[in-house]
């Protein structure tokens, strides 16, 4: 008998450690819902992980086996169920989260010392961090190396008789529904499950990636069709229900039949899966990537402590209509399309000059898709304390909304006070004189911060902090 310990990976399909353990022998699928762990999501992830526990112990289900599920921390449950099922090996996945990384070790060293050996694998990245060096000077090294390593096909689902004949009983939020709970979802939340991801894939590879490099940015594409614009996957992928090697797999595959043009659309998408696997691959050699800054400055950045501007900036109320726009989305969904997210990251960083990790910290409490490596490691990107190979990057917002949202559609989705306003006024709202703005929708904030004025203090700052002044 063999125990798989599923982490953060809800699926029988395409689950490297899974597969691995069926190979072995007889295999007896376990959850443990770690209080420590749970607490570093927010709530909102906390019930979508939730749905994908429940889909998962279905699963096995119709399998005709069960997911056991318990409370408590991982050594002490899996000694016990190793202990009463005569269980030989432990196989799961491997994290990279200070937090994961901890207790896997602490699971380790307690199997070991109850004499059952522990097998972890590569799932949740195509190419094992360690295979590559520890650090590039930009992703276009970084690619060449990732490219470099043969990637392996999507892991079969276990057959049913390579899986134990056991049934748990009841039902996930029957056992201890205040774990995880319905209330900490102040949203409506996606489909979960693996089916869930796999038709969201779908439609995406049958109405999107063809056309994915150039209508990535194109936000008014994002609100008529938001699935063909961009994939939509990311909250799947953080959550597991979907492995990477079967989305790389469908994505080569398209590349591959792809014609003229559509080639290059569709490499864009397979190089945004390579972007996730280098926030991956910084996380592996930087364990403190949420805390500490990824560059060395000669001086300390000298952040602004402004909680009043920090709230209207979490409130969408910046008086920067596309800023306002991608923190209203995100107050809703629980998801923000990427070029608003950059540019909300960047308003923070620069033009409020605002610690990267205020803002992180607010989007992993706010996020379905949150991901240790992509989240901390995309703040650090913007922030300009990470692997930018721009010294100072600031993201102009009127510009930024002048090219990919000239029509202010994504804007008037979510800032319903500018529905009436003409888009070019929408666009130049920040540069307009107040008695204009005031005139146009008075409902809606005046800038809190000057376009020019931030702009220069964020270049004055920085440059202080590399010592260029």
């Amino acid at each position: 008998m063999h125990v798989f310990w599923h982490r953060r990976d809800p699926r029988t399909r395409d689950n490297a450690g899974l597969a691995a353990a069926a190979r072995a022998g007889t295999v007896l699928p376990v959850f443990v819902y770690d209080a420590d762990l749970f607490e570093t999501l927010g709530g909102r992830q906390r019930a979508f992980v939730r749905r994908h526990v429940e889909r998962l112990e279905a699963r096995y289900r119709e399998l005709g086996s069960d997911l056991v599920v318990r409370v408590g921390d991982p050594e002490e449950v899996l000694v016990d169920l190793a202990d009463e099922h005569g269980a030989e090996t432990a196989w799961y996945n491997e994290y990279y989260s200070p937090a994961r990384r901890d207790r896997q070790r602490a699971v380790d060293a307690a199997l070991g010392s109850a004499g059952v050996v522990t097998e972890g694998h590569t799932d949740a990245v195509l190419v094992d961090p360690s295979r590559l060096a520890e650090r590039y000077p930009n992703h276009g090294r970084f690619r060449e190396d990732w490219d470099a390593v043969p990637k392996r096909d999507p892991y079969p689902e276990p057959e049913p008789a390579a899986l134990a004949t056991v049934r748990d009983g009841g039902t996930i939020p029957e056992r201890d529904a205040d774990i995880v709970s319905e209330r900490d979802a102040d949203i409506d939340l996606p489909k979960a499950g693996y089916e869930a991801a796999r038709e969201r894939f779908d439609g995406f590879l049958d109405c999107g990636i063809r056309s994915y490099a150039d209508t990535r940015d194109d936000l008014a594409r994002a609100v008529e069709a938001p699935t063909h614009a961009v994939s939509r996957m990311s909250p799947y992928l953080a959550a597991g229900a979907i492995g990477i090697r079967e989305v790389w797999a469908e994505a080569t595959a398209a590349f591959e039949a792809a014609t003229g043009d559509e080639r290059r659309n569709v490499d864009k998408y397979r190089d945004e899966l390579s972007w996730r696997e280098q926030m991956y691959h910084l996380l592996y050699y930087n364990p403190d990537l949420g805390a500490a800054n990824y560059k060395s400055f000669p001086n300390a950045i000298a952040w602004r402590e402004s909680d009043a501007d920090f709230e209207a900036w979490t409130r969408g109320e910046t008086g920067y209509p596309l800023v306002d726009a991608g923190m209203r989305q995100l107050n809703a969904e629980g998801y923000v399309h990427n070029r608003p997210r950059q540019v909300v990251a960047s308003f923070l960083t620069k033009h409020l000059l605002i610690d990267w990790r205020r803002g992180a910290r607010y989007f992993t409490k706010r996020l379905i898709d949150h991901d240790h490596a992509s989240n901390h490691g995309a703040w650090q990107w913007t922030a300009s304390t990470g692997t930018d190979s721009v010294d100072v990057r600031i993201f102009d917002p009127v510009a930024q909304m002048a090219k990919y949202d000239d029509d202010a559609a994504f804007v008037k989705e979510y800032v319903p006070e500018l529905r009436d306003v003409p888009a070019d006024r929408v666009v130049d709202w920040p540069t307009l004189s107040r008695a204009e703005r005031e005139e146009l929708a008075h409902d809606y904030p005046h800038p809190i911060v000057d376009r020019n004025e931030g702009y220069e203090r964020a270049q004055r700052v920085f440059e202080e902090a590399l010592g260029k002044r």
